[in-house]
């Protein structure tokens, strides 16, 4: 598996589909790693050249420490990463799709970076800060994941991760269970890390405006982690963007519905051109 040396980080990387072929980037969502995008990979991967990454810490993706030792896992350091992730594949404009920390990144580099972004698909994700009252939970949680792991905490986290229509179905066996043989193959201390960078996040709302890419935003009807109503505020921030609501979803909808979340893609990245 390829990866690529971005200053510290050796960033893992999947690279499928025709080189000349326009080139589709997709960030996981925490916990996750670009795994999460296969159902879309293996429908795209002949038209597009389809990118898939995982995160510090998380995946293939190594954990990182910042200059004073700590591990960081901030959305400015992964936006560095996936910049330079950029530069290394000899790529100046991409289609960009992201699920929840996904998004965090693709608003960044949408918003501060718009000549790179050709089109935007933002998934089950936030342009604010964490809810108050979750940052408690989710350090609590990640304290415990890292000294135990996901064992202790899994009845907690299944439903924050997916919504009831799968967890109620025969499906639950094929997608659940090799996401917890991933969280059992991870470095703890880079993933308790990486939920701090979600939890301590900076809002990129107001800087929404500076978006310019045609971009969809898409959320599952189930998603807890980030409702329907926080789609609806990137919405609003961002000119001409699209609503679609996936019936039968929750946070991870790209697993949990993913002939739906193809089709909305397809279409997308068909539209923007």
């Amino acid at each position: 598996m390829p990866h690529a040396q971005i200053g510290a980080t050796s960033f893992h990387y999947t690279d499928e589909g025709p080189r000349d072929a326009p080139a589709l980037v997709m960030g996981h969502g925490l916990l996750f790693s670009g795994w999460m995008f296969h159902p879309q990979v293996e429908v795209l991967r002949d038209r597009y050249r389809c990118i898939t990454v995982d995160w510090r810490g998380q995946g293939d993706t190594p954990a990182v420490r910042g200059p004073d030792g700590a591990y960081d896992a901030s959305m400015d350091a992964l936006l560095g990463d996936l910049l330079g992730l950029l530069d290394h594949l000899g790529l100046d404009s991409v289609h960009y799709a992201g699920l929840s920390m996904g998004g965090f990144v693709g608003m960044r580099l949408a918003a501060r970076h718009p000549d790179r972004v050709r089109s935007l698909t933002l998934l089950d994700t936030s342009a604010g800060p964490e809810d108050p009252e979750k940052v408690t939970r989710y350090r609590l949680l990640a304290t415990v994941y890292r000294w135990f792991g996901i064992g202790l905490v899994r009845g907690q986290v299944e439903p924050l991760m997916f919504g009831p229509t799968l967890l109620d179905s025969p499906r639950r066996q094929e997608v659940v269970e090799p996401w917890i043989a991933t969280l059992r193959t991870v470095d703890r201390r880079g993933m308790k890390a990486a939920i701090l960078g979600v939890t301590d996040r900076e809002p990129i709302a107001p800087e929404l405006g500076a978006v310019t890419a045609p971009t969809l935003v898409v959320v599952g009807a189930e998603d807890v982690a980030t409702p329907v109503h926080k789609a609806e505020q990137i919405v609003a921030r961002i000119r001409g963007a699209r609503l679609e609501v996936v019936p039968g979803a929750g946070h991870s909808s790209t697993v949990e519905q993913p002939n739906a979340v193809s089709a909305l893609l397809e279409e997308h990245l068909a539209s923007a051109g």
